[in-house]
């Protein structure tokens, strides 16, 4: 497996002569967190193991959102929240995209576009939910924004998790839409997809002008939305979630570096197959660094019944419909403990943020205990 940190040492140099007069404050403070991520750059914090005395010192992670081995504990934690969310309904996973000659507008007006692309892609479903004759209610969703594709080439999209569910205010009913009446194979049905695109174009363009921003000449009629049909959510929650936190690209997906050229795979969506793309150093972290989301922009929001701040209603849809639901407290969830090399116990940190410590080879970082690395 190769590291990030040591593709950034070898040819940070190269990126900054080639991109750095265009480089955004967020992927600044990405390069430099990046590179010393676990090394002996980094601060480095003391561990003591209460069984045998141990004594150690070992580098900090970077903790940055866009590191590749960084988070997962954020990840997991993420995951069960939403998992613990989930209602009695089918589940969609609704998929808005912006289209090319977007992109470049969506790059300059980064923070603003990426706003409104979330918010457009929640507008849209909730105006449809409202009008739909099965729902006629308030819809919940939960949003997560990519900007990347499996090419890590820019590709900004809107991933929508969606119960095809509303709750009826008025009524104080719960309503789901029933298996689709289009004839034998069609499966589960939510709203038509080009509708679903023109509505979302409408408003983004709208969305757009309001915020001051001139639209480029030529852009397209026909947009792209996608509604797929996920069963209970829980697998699609799963996959976004471990995109939410650890960057763009795995490190164990990095498969070479030579003669001044990376090469990585991807797993090809329609193939189904490992694809492989092979290009210079500079220009490989040009790809990866693109993808850094403005400082504290949110790229995971909840919307409608499915917000935060609607808990007593998913309890009481979960109470009323018998659904025994998981529930862990994600939020005073420990995080995973380090082993001691010597004797194998748990290891308790007695120092933290201390002046980093050169060392002439690097060691490997500390096992986890086996039974939280498991959930990791």
């Amino acid at each position: 497996m190769i590291r990030l940190a040591s593709l950034i040492d070898t040819f940070e140099a190269d990126y900054l002569a080639a991109y750095g007069d265009g480089m955004l404050p967020s992927q600044r403070k990405a390069l430099s967190a990046l590179k010393i991520c676990r090394t002996s750059a980094a601060p480095v914090m003391q561990v003591h193991c209460e069984a045998c005395g141990h004594v150690e010192v070992i580098p900090h992670s970077c903790g940055h959102r866009s590191c590749p081995h960084c988070q997962n504990h954020e990840s997991q934690r993420w995951i069960e929240r939403q998992q613990a969310r989930l209602v009695p309904a089918q589940y969609f996973l609704v998929t808005f995209t912006l289209p090319a000659s977007l992109r470049p507008l969506a790059w300059a007006n980064q923070r603003t576009l990426y706003d409104r692309m979330t918010r457009c892609a929640w507008e849209t479903l909730r105006t449809f939910a409202h009008n739909d004759t099965a729902l006629k209610g308030e819809a919940g969703a939960i949003a997560v924004l990519h900007t990347h594709s499996r090419r890590l080439d820019y590709h900004p999209h809107v991933h929508v998790v969606m119960p095809a569910a509303a709750i009826d205010a008025k009524g104080r009913r719960w309503r789901t839409k029933r298996r689709s009446q289009h004839g034998a194979g069609k499966g589960r049905y939510l709203f038509s997809h080009k509708a679903l695109a023109n509505v979302f174009r409408g408003k983004l363009l709208a969305a757009v002008t309001g915020a001051g921003l001139a639209l480029p000449a030529g852009y397209p009629a026909d947009w792209v939305v996608d509604c797929k049909h996920v069963g209970s959510g829980e697998k699609a929650l799963v996959y976004l979630g471990r995109y939410l936190y650890r960057g763009v690209v795995r490190e164990q997906d990095i498969l070479a570096c030579e003669n001044g050229q990376v090469t990585f795979r991807y797993r090809h969506a329609k193939r189904n197959r490992w694809e492989y793309r092979t290009l210079p150093g500079a220009q490989f972290l040009a790809l990866v660094l693109q993808h850094v989301l403005p400082k504290g922009f949110r790229r995971a929001r909840n919307f409608g019944f499915l917000h935060p701040n609607s808990k007593r209603s998913i309890t009481l849809l979960h109470y009323l419909f018998g659904m025994v639901v998981k529930r862990t407290p994600a939020d005073e969830k420990p995080r995973p403990q380090l082993r001691c090399r010597c004797c194998g116990a748990s290891m308790r940190i007695t120092g933290v943020g201390m002046p980093p410590r050169p060392r002439s080879d690097e060691a490997p970082p500390l096992p986890l205990l086996a039974a939280e690395a498991a959930v990791m």
